[in-house]
């Protein structure tokens, strides 16, 4: 019976801690801010908070004696969390490089059935038709906002890595590009002329890649190509490299072929029409998206990756943290039975030696989660990193460490603390006080 008992006791503390984790989750930081102004209230109004108050207080004032076992509380939970942001940061700072290259108010026509412009190819004529469709805006002189693209992938040396080599992206684009994209920015040179060899660089791919600096010269397909400008977008369009549609299309044998059509809309409203036009046309078979849905979904397959194997990761990472925390929490109450012992003694009850457990527990955990945020903060908040995209050639992006990346790492840390402190709690308040007594 006895056994049962305590296998029923098990079992409510993992039901406990299945419990907690579920509210943790889905609680806000205002939540979290509201329940700790309530255990702060609870300390400072009620009889057993100041009791708890006091036991806290004198655990906190042990820390010094056990300062190699905290220690080891605080870097573990301080690696889980450095860990975990640095993955999300890395997912978020490469969907945020994709996504923001695009919006509601231009659209992006592809051959049908393609999954990304470089498995796409559309005739001329093709692109006529779309460039002509209703719903696209007319510039000044009545010529449609559009720009018939294609993108081919070339071999440049990375920086600082004699002998190796990786793919970059090479747009041809026409001039009505700079009234289509007007987040791209010449922020050094000039941009290029149509008919000539020259070609204006993103900072992103400046940043990666050797000999990419305004008035250097690179040979692509057989050709010497001039760099004539450098030009920030602040999203993917960076990592690419651009010149004139034709001259790009000749050098490499493309013909008179493109790979897409970017239009700019009347408005937002206007897509639903201008891909019904398409897509009802006889003459085409296209996929029409706006360039917001195209980006998001072109960054959809890493981002998950990535998700996935930064909370994996930090799963194990934490399971780990928690048997640290459990192994130093329970070293802790052995260490301070005889306190504990006499506390229960003279009339302290469970809930304030539990509840100062838990405090110093998640105290720690806390110190743990701010370092870790801080440290991966401080390191890899812009940090500038490339991957493979959808087109086989590198894309590059920022780490971004979010305010809510920091908060996400801080609660993982609360967390770790609560189920780490918990059954040190328990056990330190369950225990008879005549057995703790005899037992020091």
């Amino acid at each position: 019976m006895k056994t049962f008992r305590k296998f029923l006791f098990g079992l409510g503390m993992l039901a406990v801690v299945a419990l907690f984790l579920v509210v943790w989750i889905a609680l806000p930081w205002q939540g979290v801010a509201g329940l700790v102004v309530v255990v702060a209230l609870w300390m400072l109004l009620t009889r057993r908070g100041r009791q708890t108050a006091s036991v806290t207080r004198v655990g906190l004032s042990t820390l010094r004696d056990r300062i190699g076992s905290s220690s080891v509380v605080v870097i573990g939970i301080a690696g889980v969390v450095g860990v975990l942001v640095a993955m999300l940061a890395m997912s978020e700072g490469f969907s945020a490089t994709l996504q923001s290259a695009g919006n509601d108010r231009s659209a992006i026509v592809l051959r049908g059935g393609s999954q990304a412009e470089l498995n796409s190819v559309m005739d001329r004529d093709s692109a006529n038709v779309v460039m002509e469709a209703p719903g696209v805006r007319k510039d000044a002189q009545g010529k449609p906002l559009a720009s018939a693209e294609l993108v081919v992938v070339a071999n440049l040396p990375r920086k600082g890595e004699p002998g190796s080599d990786a793919n970059v992206p090479i747009r041809g684009v026409s001039t009505a590009v700079w009234g289509l994209r007007d987040q791209v920015q010449i922020v050094e040179g000039r941009k290029f002329t149509p008919g000539m060899h020259e070609l204006i660089v993103g900072t992103g791919a400046r940043h990666q890649f050797e000999g990419l600096d305004v008035g250097k010269e690179i040979r692509l397909a057989g050709q010497r190509w001039t760099v004539v400008g450098v030009f920030r977008s602040g999203d993917v369009l960076e990592s690419e490299l651009w010149g004139d549609t034709q001259t790009v299309a000749s050098a490499y044998r493309r013909g008179s072929s493109v790979q897409s059509v970017t239009v700019m809309l009347d408005s937002p409203a206007a897509f639903d029409a201008f891909k019904a036009a398409l897509v009802g046309d006889p003459r085409i078979k296209v996929d029409v998206s706006t360039t917001k849905e195209y980006f998001s979904k072109q960054s959809e397959g890493l981002t998950k990756v990535l998700r996935i194997v930064g909370l994996v990761v930090g799963t194990i990472m934490a399971i780990g943290a928690v048997f640290g925390a459990l192994n130093t929490m329970f070293s802790a109450i052995a260490a301070r039975g005889r306190e504990i012992a006499t506390l229960r003694a003279i009339g302290f009850r469970g809930t304030p030696v539990v509840m100062s457990v838990m405090l110093e527990t998640m105290l720690l955990a806390l110190l743990g989660g701010l370092v870790g945020a801080g440290v991966v903060w401080f390191a890899f908040n812009g940090y500038t990193a490339s991957t493979l995209g959808a087109n086989f050639s590198q894309v590059v992006f920022q780490f971004r460490v979010s305010p809510e990346l920091l908060w996400m790492g801080v609660k993982w840390a609360l967390a770790i603390g609560f189920i780490g402190g918990l059954f040190p709690a328990v056990r330190a308040a369950r225990l008879p006080v005549t057995t703790a007594l005899r037992e020091l």
